[in-house]
């Protein structure tokens, strides 16, 4: 089969010189004739706001406030996370940043242990040790020189790293939970976001977070899900539901401490959210009292890498047999997924229809199809027609990138000899992950925005 590149132009005006001529529909949803193996959307440097949550309790107080955001891949270069829906059977996920060369900064590279960050390991859980180290780095950086403490251990809320304990032995005082008190408390306003294009070295970009399912790696990275469970961990009420909890190793429920999921499948009915392994502070703004909050991936420039198959379950009913992979902005999670309190919506006076961003990847819309689309959702939404084949009899490797310097995001079906376990990409990688597919019949579609 020849392959193309579906190249999708995001525009805040109302035009529709996209989806394919020969689009046909099935079951409300339109696709074009063939799958192609790459989705990129450019464009995306447009300026915009959506309502973020300013405060939060379990009472059913949630408050709003306007949050500007500008810049390359705004609202995008926020924190995000990533969300698997079964059935699927995720094998590896590995996220990169860009890290500058020695010449204009210096980058603590990983260890061959704990690369940099928490280890997780399947029958216990390590912790970052007492002897915790911090080195001072000073780099030049646009001309400004600046400096931060470089956290071997991923840094976070706390200050002191806790003492290795095994899970029988953990509290739940331990978990990074946000207080009723600290949510209650009057938020500071929403700065506005924006990212100006990093110019990125050859070479270097470092892997930050890593999960084999395999040889049941965990570095730098967490598996939760909304299972919320006072007993357990996170909450739950009858005003917002199930919270943030870890996940167990089958992820079916909570889990009182961070677990390495399985080598398994993803049921249809749950869904998997996995954030870095870095706890929440201030600046991840308003968070349900009682949540189990973590930050996700920041940044105008990422990477993020998966392997993962979508097998078929036979199931029907409700988002039976309709596999997902997306991301979210964090903040999305860590107040009210499922509620309507979250910035995914905004407040009843002001929807917003995902607006602090919502970028679907490979996503299954109809029970039992093999046909999968992709969209992404902020102010201005955008997605077309085409559609990636579902990888239902084996996995399939897939790069998602966001890129500052050209303002697209391209999801990019890799092939099947890419190597997963390196702990860094080449810029030609990257740019390998952005280039369109080779042969293609390259066309561009604009979508609505708004």
């Amino acid at each position: 089969m020849k392959y193309s590149t579906a190249l999708v132009v995001a525009t805040a005006s109302a035009v529709n010189a996209g989806f394919c001529t020969d689009a046909f529909e099935e079951f409300g949803n339109f696709f074009c004739p063939n799958a192609v193996k790459q989705v990129k959307y450019s464009g995306l440097d447009i300026a915009g706001k959506y309502r973020a949550v300013a405060q939060m309790d379990n009472s059913g107080l949630c408050t709003f406030q306007d949050k500007d955001y500008s810049g390359p891949i705004a609202p995008f270069d926020e924190d995000l996370t990533l969300h698997f829906r079964g059935p699927l059977e995720l094998k590896t996920v590995a996220v990169f940043t860009p890290s500058s060369s020695a010449s204009k900064r210096e980058v603590q590279r990983p260890h061959s242990k704990r690369h940099g960050h928490q280890h997780l390991h399947k029958k216990h859980h390590e912790h970052a040790k007492a002897d915790k180290r911090e080195d001072m780095v000073v780099a030049t950086i646009d001309g400004q020189v600046v400096s931060w403490v470089n956290n071997y251990f991923g840094g976070g809320a706390e200050t002191t790293a806790p003492a290795s304990a095994s899970a029988a032995t953990e509290t739940p005082a331990a978990y990074p939970v946000a207080s009723a008190s600290d949510s209650s408390s009057e938020a500071p306003a929403p700065s506005a976001s924006s990212s100006a294009p990093v110019d990125v070295p050859a070479g270097d970009f470092q892997r930050t977070a890593y999960y084999n399912s395999q040889d049941q790696t965990a570095d730098g990275l967490v598996f939760l899900g909304n299972f919320g469970d006072p007993a357990i961990s996170g909450t739950w009420d009858t005003v917002w539901g199930a919270s943030l909890a870890y996940a167990n190793e089958d992820g079916t429920k909570a889990a009182p401490s961070p677990t390495v999921l399985k080598d398994c499948r993803i049921d249809d009915t749950k869904e998997i959210i996995i954030a870095s392994d870095e706890k929440c502070d201030d600046s991840c703004g308003a968070v349900r009292p009682g949540s189990v909050a973590y930050k996700g991936f920041s940044g105008a420039n990422k990477v993020f890498l998966t392997e993962f198959s979508m097998p078929l379950s036979g199931q029907t009913g409700w988002n039976m047999d309709m596999p997902a992979y997306w991301l979210l902005n964090g903040a999305i999670p860590r107040t009210g997924q499922y509620s309507k309190c979250s910035c995914w919506s905004g407040d009843n006076s002001s929807p917003q229809q995902g607006g602090c961003g919502e970028a679907d990847i490979i996503e299954v819309l109809r029970s039992g199809d093999t046909k999968a689309k992709s969209t992404f959702h902020f102010a201005a939404g955008t997605g077309d027609s085409h559609y990636f084949d579902r990888p239902t009899n084996k996995t399939i490797k897939v790069a998602v990138v966001f890129q500052a310097a050209s303002s697209t995001a391209s999801i990019k079906v890799l092939d099947d000899d890419f190597d997963m376990t390196g702990t860094s990409l080449t810029s030609d990688q990257v740019e390998d992950m952005i280039n369109d597919e080779p042969d293609i019949n390259l066309f561009s579609l604009m979508t609505f925005g708004s």
